[in-house]
């Protein structure tokens, strides 16, 4: 790092205290929330070479604001079950910032959901929107709601009961949302249908992940797998690595982890293991990704029931085990924190060149620490994770010029975004002194645009 004169050493103080001072707020403010906390740290934390250098965020209190969500909403969701009994769940929408578009993100349909996690992912949403270089805002969504071992009349009837609710506060130049854990194709198109007769009209632009018969775009479903494994080859370029040849394990087993997985074998790799809930499994020779693809998509069974066909592969039952096998790159694409201290030390221990987090803020504080210090390259969630949302901001558009682009049109689009939200990040990381930290540049590259555009438009 540069030499530092007496008057950027202050103005770096300065900045560290504001950074504190704001998150011990923070913290005041919003008890027990831990992972919000978290994201807020690892966000607060690499700002401060961009406080520094630019005294009027300060001035204009962009942290207290940026940090504050808009709007948060919570409402009850009663469902009728198979049985005739009445359910209840809890429905959130959180409305985070507006600054660059209408605000865009996902619905999770999880029993872990509440108001800290929705919180956490819409917060991570306004920089990971903004990296897209798309004109859409930061928001998050979901429920409590546990949609394994629900027949299809039960999905229908609790997404027709939520989006009842959901529909008074949503619109194409409003608030989009799209899927999410827990949410797919036949979520959403239950919740466009109950929308549809809500709203009495066609809003195509409304919701995105639809099916491609109601305005949905080709490649959605593989967008983020495929944008992960795009962002992490730029990574492995600029080191003269490739995914070819190395070894690649792949946490979770749902859209992202297959189509990373996917998109790694095209690029050469060999993919060894994959996981769920329940467990992983590790198969030397190779991962067979159509066995996997009719377990998880078609046939809805456990990734155990692999080891059925494949005689040469291993279960195991802890799927937090996975980053105990040995492999060049990680892809940790199932949930956050799933990947901790002792796991990175382990993945380090075995050689891991390489870290790309799929999923949303999948590792530890101390994961990321050690993975730094030790040298491996590592690709946070909010830069290499923009794949999915990049492809809902293209279903909007196509959704508002009334056309719809070929899967190689899209694709392309989104190689290219994810290309210079690589690029953007590296000149961040570098321009703060901070070169080749993709952790720092990306923090920092979302969240200039965004608050250079909330001083535009004044205090609002």
């Amino acid at each position: 790092m540069k030499a530092l004169d007496r008057t950027t050493q202050e103005q770096t103080q300065e900045a560290l205290e504001y950074v504190n001072e704001v998150y011990e707020t923070v913290k005041k403010r919003n008890p027990h929330e831990s992972e919000f906390h978290q994201a807020v740290k690892e966000v607060f934390d690499s700002l401060v070479p961009a406080l520094a250098k630019n005294p009027a965020y300060r001035k204009q209190a962009i942290l207290e604001r940026i940090v504050e969500p808009e709007r948060i909403i919570s409402f009850r969701v009663p469902w009728v079950d198979d049985h005739g009994k009445v359910q209840v769940n809890r429905g959130f929408r959180v409305q985070y910032n507006s600054a660059i578009g209408p605000y865009k993100g996902g619905l999770r349909f999880h029993p872990s959901v509440n108001a800290s996690i929705i919180k956490f992912l819409g917060f991570e949403q306004i920089f990971k929107n903004s990296l897209t270089g798309q004109p859409i805002g930061g928001g998050k969504g979901g429920s409590d709601f546990d949609p394994k071992g629900k027949s299809d009349l039960e999905i229908m009837r609790f997404t027709q009961s939520f989006m009842s609710e959901l529909s008074t506060h949503i619109g194409p130049d409003i608030d989009v949302p799209a899927g999410d854990i827990g949410v797919g194709a036949r979520e959403i198109g239950y919740m466009f249908g109950q929308y549809k007769k809500m709203r009495g009209g066609y809003e195509a632009g409304v919701l995105t992940g639809k099916s491609i018969d109601s305005g949905g775009s080709l490649a959605r479903k593989e967008a983020t797998g495929y944008g992960t494994v795009y962002f992490v080859e730029e990574m492995l370029k600029d080191k003269g690595f490739s995914f070819k040849g190395s070894t690649v394990t792949v946490s979770g087993s749902g859209n992202v982890s297959i189509y990373a997985m996917e998109k790694a074998m095209e690029l050469g790799a060999t993919v060894v293991a994959c996981s769920d809930s329940g467990g992983y499994i590790y198969d030397k020779n190779g991962i067979d990704l159509s066995t996997v693809k009719r377990l998880k998509e078609v046939e809805n069974k456990r990734i155990s029931e692999y080891v059925k066909e494949h005689p040469d592969a291993h279960y195991f039952e802890d799927c937090a085990g996975i980053w105990s096998q040995p492999c060049d790159i990680a892809l940790p694409c199932a949930t956050q924190n799933e990947l901790d201290k002792m796991a990175a030390k382990i993945l380090v221990a075995n050689g891991v060149k390489a870290v790309g987090e799929g999923a949303n803020m999948p590792s530890t504080h101390e994961a990321v620490e050690i993975f730094q210090s030790e040298g491996v390259l590592f690709a946070p969630g909010k830069a290499a994770n923009a794949g999915g949302v990049s492809v809902s901001a293209l279903e909007m558009a196509q959704n508002s010029a009334r056309l719809s682009w070929s899967f190689e049109e899209v694709d392309a689009k989104l190689q290219e975004i994810m290309k210079n939200i690589y690029l953007e990040s590296m000149k961040a990381a570098e321009e703060y002194d901070a070169p080749g930290n993709l952790v720092v540049g990306a923090n920092i590259a979302g969240f200039i645009k965004v608050a250079d555009t909330m001083i535009m438009q004044g205090v609002i």
